[in-house]
């Protein structure tokens, strides 16, 4: 039977060019595994670690440095979780669940000589199930795209709705009222009246010109004034 990821492409997470496996002892009790009891000084195998990924499981595989023969390789489908493990006393020192076709597992424990190289480990995977993570939530939402609660817009039975639509009463517009604040009156009916100052004005006082404003003559003095001529004639 295929396994997951079997027909996927594989894809370089991380590359380290010298690791260290160590056999470790079993566990006896749920003490926090520590790295000074391994023998460090004398490692049991050394070779090259390559961590790929087949889709959302990572692989990470332990190889010879010259032939690139595989050794062991551990599959992580969670991280951290218990295909890989940190030590309680040192951060270059891992423990790996291996695991071979058959399925039988095994613990060995794993140590970089350079702290750089170990903290490339860890971020590798802190990375790619980050990505595993978001691609999880991205396919809940595409499965059930309905499953958030709809907005109601729709009226309950019984339920009405009142319009007031009416013509907006107009605004009541003021008359702009004169610049001198009073309104002008006619002439009266006889009289002289007083031109208006003219614009050529000096600083010397003068006197307006008046203007005479006659009524005009009734045709009855008009025919008493000719025949009072025409007698004295």
């Amino acid at each position: 039977m295929a396994t997951e990821g079997q027909f996927e492409y594989e894809s370089v997470l991380c590359v380290k060019p010298e690791v260290n496996v160590y056999r470790i002892p079993p566990r006896s009790s749920n003490r926090a595994i520590r790295a000074a009891d391994w023998k460090l000084d004398a490692p049991d195998w050394s070779g090259r670690m390559r961590v790929v990924a087949r889709g959302k499981v990572a692989y990470v595989k332990l190889e010879d440095k010259i032939s690139g023969e595989l050794f062991a390789q551990a599959p992580v489908d969670e991280y951290p979780g218990i295909a890989v493990e940190t030590v309680s006393d040192s951060s270059r020192y891992f423990v790996l669940r291996i695991q071979d076709d058959n399925g039988r597992s095994a613990f060995i424990g794993i140590g970089f000589g350079d702290r750089g190289d170990a903290f490339d480990f860890n971020v590798a995977l802190q990375d790619h199930f980050k990505w595993v993570k978001q691609e999880n939530e991205f396919s809940k939402q595409a499965q059930a795209p309905d499953s958030a609660p709809k907005l109601d817009l729709g009226f309950k039975e019984g339920q009405t709705i009142t319009l007031n639509i009416g013509q907006s009463k107009k605004k009541d517009r003021t008359r702009p009222q004169s610049s001198g604040g009073l309104g002008l009156l006619p002439p009266p009916p006889g009289g002289r009246l007083a031109p208006p100052p003219s614009s050529r004005s000096n600083n010397h006082n003068t006197q307006p010109s008046l203007v005479e404003v006659r009524r005009p003559i009734s045709p009855s003095l008009v025919f008493l004034f000719s025949f009072h001529v025409r007698s004295i004639l």
